[in-house]
């Protein structure tokens, strides 16, 4: 789920870490950790009010987290 912007990704780089528009094939930017990375990404998906998606090492996606005002699972209370 997406608000109005492009979903940002957290993916392995080689031996580092990057974060990249949906439907990119490039990387916005590389980073040494993965941390660096989601902070990077989280401000980027809040600015598009998009997902942000997190991979772990083995590839697979391991956190979702939407920006926006249209997020699926919205906290209560």
């Amino acid at each position: 789920m997406s608000g109005k912007g492009k979903n940002q990704y957290v993916v392995r780089h080689e031996d580092k870490w990057a974060v990249r528009s949906e439907n990119s094939e490039r990387a916005s930017k590389i980073f040494d950790t993965q941390k660096e990375a989601i902070e990077y990404g989280k401000e980027r998906a809040k600015k598009e009010q998009a997902e942000l998606r997190i991979q772990n090492r083995q590839g697979k996606f391991r956190e979702a987290n939407t920006y926006g005002p249209n997020d699926p699972y919205p906290p209560k209370g």
